[in-house]
């Protein structure tokens, strides 16, 4: 594929694009969550993390521990807070919470234009495309290194609002991608 995709001059990200019917003009945006949003849990003891229901973890390999702030794995050695989090709101039957990690390092949302976060390249995704009132239309499995296929085929159909994605395994929350 290499080969053919730069005898026409394109990136072989382009070339797959252009081939599997899904334009490189559309694009995407997957961004983390917000550590603002969890800096009040950071400065707790265990006993008061427990309280609220939040576990402290220090990493222990990688992969193993994915960041939802970061969209990457964390270091060996990194501390993680372990908690619930809603990542689809809302009054209808699709609402869904799960534990997620969250990294006390990380100080800013990291954020990813038409290319999938590390964290969410080497895992088998859950890909849940919702409509604007929060109902799932459309639904994939996508491999490790299969998921920006998965994702421009899903936005492709303009009744999609956004993605959910879910490390397939565990069933835990990944990233919200939305339209750029």
């Amino acid at each position: 594929m290499q080969e053919a995709a730069f005898a026409f001059g394109r990136k072989p990200r382009e070339a797959l694009a252009v081939r599997s019917g899904y334009p490189p003009s559309m694009t995407y945006r997957i961004k983390g969550l917000e550590p603002s949003n969890f800096a009040h849990l950071f400065s707790l003891d265990d006993a008061e993390l427990a309280r609220h229901g939040v576990v402290r973890m220090t990493a222990d390999a990688k992969p193993g521990f994915p960041c939802r702030t970061t969209l990457d794995d964390a270091e060996p050695g990194e501390t993680l807070l372990l908690v619930n989090h809603c990542s689809h709101g809302g009054d209808n039957p699709y609402r869904s919470t799960h534990a997620i990690f969250i990294s006390e390092a990380a100080t800013e949302a990291a954020s990813y234009q038409d290319e999938m976060p590390p964290a969410l390249e080497r895992r088998i995704l859950s890909l849940r495309a919702f409509d604007k009132s929060g109902m799932m239309i459309d639904a994939a499995l996508a491999q490790p290194g299969e998921a920006d296929s998965a994702v421009r085929r899903m936005l492709a159909d303009e009744a999609v609002d956004h993605i959910d994605a879910h490390n397939a395994t565990r069933g835990c929350f990944a990233a919200r991608i939305e339209r750029a």
